[in-house]
């Protein structure tokens, strides 16, 4: 067993299981922002481990660059997709102001 199998091997499951508890939280939770937190950012951390534990299978890097673009690019947009839903979930009301424990656009 090479190394690159090694991490694979360990990679590959965490980063599923990390997918599979986003998943829970999102049957789960309560409401939409819990549930938008579950969405984005444990499926992120999942995303960005089963790429890693992919990479060492590709071959070549030349084979893994996209991986690294695809866990980019997730890096990237899936912070701003939460901030936008959840920003536009709180103008349409469907956030309970109780829930909040820092209103900070509550004056806007």
């Amino acid at each position: 067993m090479s190394p690159g199998d090694i991490v694979s091997a360990v990679l590959l499951p965490l980063g599923a299981a990390f997918c599979a508890v986003g998943a829970l939280g999102v049957l789960r939770f309560p409401d939409l922002l819990t549930r938008l937190h579950a969405a984005t950012k444990p499926q992120t951390i999942g995303l960005v481990l089963v790429l890693a534990g992919v990479a060492p299978q590709a071959g070549s890097v030349t084979a893994a660059t996209p991986l690294l673009l695809v866990a980019v690019f997730q890096l990237i947009t899936a912070p701003v997709a939460a901030q936008t839903i959840g920003g536009a979930a709180y103008r349409a009301g469907a956030v309970d102001p109780g829930h909040l424990v820092l209103d900070e656009t509550a004056g806007d």
